[in-house]
């Protein structure tokens, strides 16, 4: 996945991070904090602080400790709520897995640069597809997928629309790489 930007919602005023597939058109919308997404928007934007910021921090004691991070994984959604691991491999070779805020784990991935995925299962519950303007498409069929969507499932995203709907998306390609 790629950091296709950080968004805000203008009626509410929340805040999203935009995860891109690298290889296909799907966008994975995940909410996140306004503290969270100052800390990646500070990484992304190569803002230089004075002191170390939280995730700057975690970084650094990881590397003091000899440990390494790997990746990072959107391994979960369940109940409108995301899950993230965050793969570290110690100095004795063993890798351990930690559970994240996916805001954290995604924190964290700027400043080590490594990989972000999320698992298909993720893609499929809450990926979007998007048309050229950047809305989300009608009715979209995600490729390769027959599934029936029960009415409670509709109800249960119907957040995620509503809240894709309300982004101002019209800085998307303008955004800095």
């Amino acid at each position: 996945m790629t950091i296709e930007g950080i968004r805000v919602n203008l009626a509410n005023y929340q805040r999203v991070v935009i995860l891109k597939e690298k290889d296909a058109s799907r966008y994975l919308p995940i909410w996140i904090g306004p503290a969270e997404a100052d800390a990646i928007a500070v990484r992304l934007q190569e803002v230089s602080v004075a002191r170390p910021l939280t995730h700057d921090l975690l970084r650094d004691l990881l590397e003091k400790l000899g440990a390494r991070v790997d990746c990072v994984v959107v391994n979960d959604l369940t109940d409108d709520t995301f899950y993230a691991r965050i793969m570290i491999s110690v100095s004795n070779g063993e890798q351990i897995e930690i559970d994240s805020r996916p805001s954290d784990a995604i924190a964290l991935a700027v400043r080590t640069q490594v990989p972000i995925y999320a698992e298909d299962t993720v893609l499929d519950k809450a990926g979007v597809l998007l048309d050229k303007d950047g809305q989300p498409l009608e009715g979209q069929q995600l490729p390769g997928k027959e599934t029936k969507v029960g009415e409670e499932e509709i109800q249960r995203m119907s957040a995620f629309k509503d809240f894709i709907e309300g982004l101002d998306l019209d800085d998307f390609d303008k955004r800095k790489s």
